[in-house]
């Protein structure tokens, strides 16, 4: 892809880039140095590269299949955002929409499909609280995606890690999960 960078003295902080006639247009402060444009091309040729693939993955199509497989709900609609940089996914309960992170295209599949699972389980429980996670667990590999996430150095689940109903947080630290609370070690994945 061909890159044009812009230099805008109107321009302080932000930077933004956009497809013109087949040229990927950054636009940058006036200011900044060359080692920081360098590090933002950089970045907003990746994320357009991230935001052109998107285009070959149908979400629909995918959520469709995993909520009749592991009985969720389907979603209103599903799409890829490409501003979501701190989560993998979000959900809105009250409207039936879920939004997946374009940072998932060049991961493996079986990880946007714990993604995709993980925000459909909203659908039925928003909060993380047990039978959220009873949800999320008809998906086979459901701990191997959220180790591989964690893994790539971001978890999926950082607030929730800390909720009392977490499954891998017993109720009481000096007390193990209650024994029909199935072990997340246990799970084959």
């Amino acid at each position: 892809m061909r890159v044009e960078v812009v230099r805008s003295a109107r321009r302080h902080k932000t930077v933004q880039a956009r497809e013109v006639g087949g040229v990927l247009r950054v636009s940058i402060p006036a200011g900044m140095t060359v080692a920081d444009e360098e590090r933002w091309v950089a970045e907003m040729v990746r994320r357009m590269e991230r935001r052109v693939a998107s285009h070959t993955i149908d979400l629909a199509a995918r959520a469709d299949v995993l909520a009749q497989r592991y009985r969720l709900p389907r979603p209103v609609a599903i799409r890829w955002v490409h501003n979501q940089e701190c989560r993998w996914g979000s959900c809105t309960p009250s409207d039936g929409t879920i939004r997946i992170s374009s940072r998932l295209v060049g991961e493996p599949a079986w990880v946007l499909d714990y993604v995709i699972v993980h925000e459909l389980a909203h659908l039925s429980a928003p909060h993380h609280d047990r039978r959220f996670w009873a949800l999320v667990g008809r998906y086979p590999r459901a701990e191997r995606a959220r180790g591989y996430l964690m893994a790539r150095g971001l978890d999926p689940d950082r607030d929730a890690a800390d909720h009392p109903d977490h499954p891998e947080q017993p109720d009481h630290p000096e007390q193990p999960d209650p024994p029909d609370q199935p072990d997340p070690a246990d799970q084959v994945g």
